[in-house]
């Protein structure tokens, strides 16, 4: 009687080895994302087995949460920040780039309203053209940030389920994508969800190339700010003098919450003519000959829709300002 009960106890684990085997996770949190994911998708056993087995090869990278504690716009203030990409070769290289693809981005700002010198200049404090779009494996950083970073778990969860969903439309299989330690991708750097919503086919040949199209990137890049609310034409941002009995009023980093007028009765004015009922805001930097005042509009705003920091948001349109004006100054 001992034997058959050991002999039934050896049958009863062997036929749960498999089951235990399909259930043990890769990464703490796994199997609830999958199972999240089917529900979402309805997506049948082979779909969640290929995404098992790209999330198995994942590897959390410690370097990822380390550079994630650290980003340059929450440690630097702007006299720092802004040397960071206000160099002579960062604009020497927008220019030279500009003037390679001069008629598809005048084209493109044509169509959409967006500047070509801002198109450029995203491009430029991005990934400077193309050099640097990021050394870490994609399916690595937003797998490492998605189960083992929870200060920002529900973005970077929602961010590697969405490239799971577009395993497939990428120029190469998701688990060999390059990107930054934060998951963004190609020239404009791109994060998943800002590609499914916002990627374009510019060049017309049925799938989109962040890595090696110019005709994508550029469209791409004009897209997300078209669908940002860029406006054609309007303004981005002006230095403001200061009166000394200026006070300083409610600021909420770049959003418009002002308008002109509010400004001018605070102490601060433009050298430009506005209607004073423009919707603007203040925005006080720390600069390298003392403290900055600039009154900043809604488009400012929208180049804080790629990256929230106002100090990135001016360093584009800096960037963006020089790129122009060296392309003028040349044939």
């Amino acid at each position: 009687m001992t034997a058959l009960l050991r002999i039934v106890a050896l049958l009863l684990l062997a036929a749960t080895l498999p089951l235990a085997a399909k259930t043990r996770e890769p990464h703490p949190g796994t199997n609830e994302l999958l199972r999240e994911l089917r529900k979402e998708t309805g997506a049948d056993r082979e779909t969640v087995k290929r995404w098992r087995a790209v999330l198995t090869q994942a590897k959390k990278q410690d370097s990822i949460l380390a550079a994630i504690s650290r980003p340059a716009e929450k440690t630097k203030p702007w006299k720092d920040y802004r040397p960071i990409f206000m160099t002579a070769k960062r604009r020497d290289d927008g220019i030279a780039f500009y003037r390679e693809h001069r008629a598809l981005l005048d084209q493109v700002a044509h169509d959409t309203g967006v500047p070509a010198e801002i198109i450029v200049a995203i491009i430029g404090v991005e990934t400077s053209y193309g050099r640097i779009t990021g050394s870490y494996k994609v399916v690595d950083a937003l797998t490492t940030l998605a189960l083992y970073y929870p200060p920002r778990a529900p973005f970077f969860r929602g961010e590697l389920k969405q490239l799971l969903k577009l395993d497939g439309r990428f120029p190469q299989p998701i688990e060999e994508l390059k990107g930054s330690y934060a998951g963004a991708m190609g020239w404009g750097q791109f994060m998943p969800t800002s590609f499914a919503n916002w990627a374009k086919d510019g060049d017309g040949d049925g799938r989109i190339d962040l890595w090696g199209s110019t005709p994508d990137i550029v469209h791409s890049v004009a897209n997300y700010f078209v669908a940002h609310g860029w406006t054609r034409g309007a303004p981005v941002t002006g230095r403001a003098i200061a009166a000394p009995d200026a006070t300083l009023p409610e600021i909420r980093a770049t959003e418009t919450i002002h308008d002109i007028d509010a400004l001018a009765k605070a102490g601060y004015t433009l050298a430009e003519q506005f209607d004073g009922k423009t919707p603007s805001t203040l925005l006080v930097l720390d600069g390298a000959e003392g403290t900055e005042h600039w009154i900043t509009f809604q488009n400012f705003y929208v180049i804080s829709r790629y990256n929230r920091s106002p100090l990135y948001s001016m360093a584009v349109w800096q960037l963006s300002q020089e790129i122009a004006r060296g392309v003028a100054a040349t044939p």
